[in-house]
């Protein structure tokens, strides 16, 4: 029956300051919702992350120009990878390390279709090896072949963005598609694989390695060289054959002073998911400081509340009513509007999760609602004890006096 009367009390006094109360729980609501939609938008670009790297596929390697390990030979003066390199891994390698082997250059310019223009994200130079080694799927259409790479033929395969941007709902297979003054005719649409947070991997356009080098590259070198290993368990051997062939190709002997490096997708899932957990941690702490204002803003309401109520103090304090029912008055209010806002921005947090914020779909993650919450009542207790403390130390002499 106390329990009850205390929580009685502590509503009517919040009900008695509606905008005031309702402002401070606005703070907590705030404060909790911001650590919920933070951290599930770090959790959702950690995801989609690994998904983009994972869908390359397990034994893919990815092999780049520059020092590995910052050693004499920087990444300017490096010697950059070329198509003999590509030639060289495909004919040299050990055929059971390495399945595939594709040489990747990438342009940037405007595609046209009738009066429709549009910037795909990339225009991608290489062999049909790649679209297996990127786990790039045709869903209308077809490839492009080795007979199109050696005749240099002006055909392209398109990204689902790409295509839906330049033809809509026509079907674009059999058009042609004008990029910076070259005629491409589309043989091809991808599968799409659904954005990555900033970046879109199906917004793109791939054609023959030499047509793109003839109209965009020239015939120097490539930005990459994609490598399919045997198998998953062969990763290691294949990027051992890939040093081995390189070096042979660069003319170096020690092998710490290699110009290039490779990238294996367990590498870059390593380094990935560091960085987007220290991404997430920062968002995490942004965070958790409006969730202190939110308790600074509690321990506010509740001194001016003590003050307005200093003569009711007395008066109950002068007809019996002991110090912890005081305190306890006090405290229970200021730990309602902590509950109440805290409740509140749970439910904000978990709606908002439900929409993509800057491309990123929002990843909630239970431990951080919990958590939340748990901290939201504990900073309104620990905040309104302070108060609270105040209110049941008053003199009844002194608070009767109170104007």
């Amino acid at each position: 029956m106390i329990l009850w009367q205390t929580l009685r009390f502590a509503a009517g006094g919040l009900a008695a300051n509606k905008v005031r109360s309702a402002l401070t729980m606005l703070g907590v609501l705030i404060g909790v919702a911001s650590v919920i939609l933070l951290l599930a938008v770090g959790n959702g670009s950690s995801v989609a992350v690994k998904e983009s790297i994972t869908s390359l596929g397990t034994n893919a390697l990815t092999v780049t120009s520059g020092s590995a390990t910052g050693g004499a030979r920087s990444a300017g003066a490096a010697r950059k990878l070329t198509v003999a390199d590509a030639r060289a891994l495909a004919t040299e390698a050990d055929a059971g390390a390495v399945r595939s082997v594709a040489p990747v250059v990438t342009a940037s310019g405007t595609a046209l279709y009738g009066d429709i223009s549009y910037n795909p994200g990339s225009i991608v130079g290489t062999y049909p090896a790649y679209f297996e080694t990127a786990n790039q799927k045709v869903e209308h259409g077809e490839y492009f072949t080795e007979d199109d790479v050696l005749n240099s033929r002006k055909v392209a395969v398109l990204g689902a963005t790409t295509a839906r941007q330049l033809f809509a709902a026509a079907d674009p297979v059999g058009r042609t598609v004008t990029v910076g003054g070259t005629p491409f005719t589309v043989v091809g649409v991808l599968q799409a694989k659904g954005g990555t947070g900033f970046t879109d991997p199906d917004d793109v356009l791939i054609a023959p390695l030499p047509t793109v080098q003839n109209a965009f590259t020239g015939f120097g070198s490539v930005n990459q060289i994609l490598v399919q290993a045997g198998s998953a368990d062969s990763t290691a051997q294949a990027q051992s054959e890939i040093t081995r062939v390189l070096l042979g190709t660069h003319a170096i002997a020690d092998p710490g002073k290699a110009d290039f490096r490779i990238s294996s997708q367990a590498s870059l899932l390593s380094a990935r998911e560091s960085t987007t957990r220290t991404f997430t941690v920062l968002l995490g702490a942004v965070a958790a400081i409006s969730l202190l204002v939110g308790g600074i803003g509690i321990t506010n309401i509740m001194l001016v509340t003590v003050t307005e109520r200093t003569r009711e103090i007395g008066i109950r304090k002068a007809l019996g009513a002991p110090r912890g029912v005081i305190l306890g008055q006090f405290l229970t209010e200021a730990t309602l509007l902590s509950v109440v806002g805290a409740g509140l921005g749970v439910l904000a947090g978990i709606a908002g999760a439900r929409f993509k914020i800057v491309g990123i779909e929002p990843v909630v993650i239970p431990e951080s609602v919990l958590g939340a919450f748990g901290i939201a009542v504990a900073i309104g207790l620990f905040f309104g004890s302070y108060p609270a403390n105040r209110a049941a130390s008053l003199r009844p002499i002194d608070a009767l006096r109170h104007e």
